[in-house]
């Protein structure tokens, strides 16, 4: 792309991100607040003279010297801990944010990336869900602020497009793990891997059956790249397929740290989706993508990662 801005570049995927477009000979403007980010995450990309870190929050106007080929706006708190924690810093971030930096596309006749989620599927009704479903989302649980801040991104990116021409790419994220993930991140993932590591209990919302699907970041990134390159507007998906429940997730990660933690149950959060799988059929046939690194083989990378973060 030549030049390119990453929100929350020294988020999870984020940092991910810049480092991939680093790689294939992209600059990369790095803009982050270090809400959820970690300037630590990007620490080894500094010394390179074609990243630039911005510390700055988007949802106030966003300014950057020099010309730019594309923007990818990646920054939001995304964890369920941060939705009671900073509701209302999610939705500015959803909707001031989407707009502030679609203006810095429009102005520079850049490229804009929106990072959506699956959660703009709320606790879906049709399963596997392909982009053609509207969702089942509560308008105002305690989700909300984070689903409707998406939404709301999608429908503001989408007004551009049309409204202004502006030349955007609607991306939908299923449920990503691996290294960089932050330890208290509050997602089934991070919290198995870390109770395990520690030898506490790994906590269990409801019966465990509900199910979610697993994306390894080194897979989840080429598919976002493969979107940024493409002719393709989306929205598309981007996961990995294999579903699986949580008990069967909490059961790999006793297994990938050889942990002997028990399981403890509590009560399943509001509005918790049952259910999520992603139909990839439009990634597949439109970008050529679809993952290959296995949960068991991803959990192993993402252990390791943890244990070097716990000093463990």
């Amino acid at each position: 792309m030549g030049r390119v801005l990453v929100s929350g570049g020294a988020g999870f995927i984020g940092s991910h991100l810049c480092r991939a477009l680093l790689a294939r000979g992209d600059a990369v403007v790095c803009v982050d607040n270090l809400v959820t980010g970690a300037a630590a995450n990007v620490a080894d990309l500094e010394d390179d003279a074609r990243f630039e870190f911005v510390r700055h929050d988007v949802t106030t106007p966003v300014d950057v010297n020099g010309p730019l080929d594309a923007v990818m706006h990646f920054a939001s708190p995304a964890s369920p801990a941060d939705f009671a924690r900073i509701p209302i810093e999610i939705l500015e971030v959803g909707s001031v944010g989407t707009r502030n930096l679609l203006d810095v596309a429009r102005k520079n006749n850049a490229r804009f990336m929106l990072a959506s989620t699956s959660e703009v599927y709320g606790d879906p009704l049709v399963h596997p869900q392909p982009e053609t479903y509207w969702g089942n989302v509560n308008s105002i649980g305690p989700r909300s602020v984070y689903d409707e801040a998406k939404r709301f991104g999608e429908a503001m990116t989408m007004a551009y497009h049309r409204h202004h021409g502006v030349d955007v790419r609607l991306l939908r994220i299923f449920n990503t793990y691996g290294p960089q993930m932050r330890p208290d991140d509050g997602r089934a993932v991070s919290n198995f891997l870390v109770q395990a590591i520690q030898g506490q209990p790994l906590t269990v919302y409801g019966d465990g059956s509900q199910t979610r699907s697993f994306c390894y970041v080194a897979d989840e990134v080429r598919g976002i790249l493969a979107l940024l390159d493409s002719d393709y507007v989306g929205p598309v998906n981007v996961g990995n397929p294999g579903e699986f429940t949580i008990l069967e997730l909490a059961q790999l990660a006793l297994d990938v740290t050889g942990s002997s933690s028990s399981i403890e149950y509590l009560p399943l959060p509001q509005d918790d989706p049952m259910q999520r799988k992603p139909d990839i059929t439009l990634a597949t046939s439109r970008l050529g993508w679809e993952p290959t690194v296995q949960l068991a083989e991803g959990l192993e990378h993402t252990a390791a990662w943890f244990r070097t973060c716990l000093g463990a």
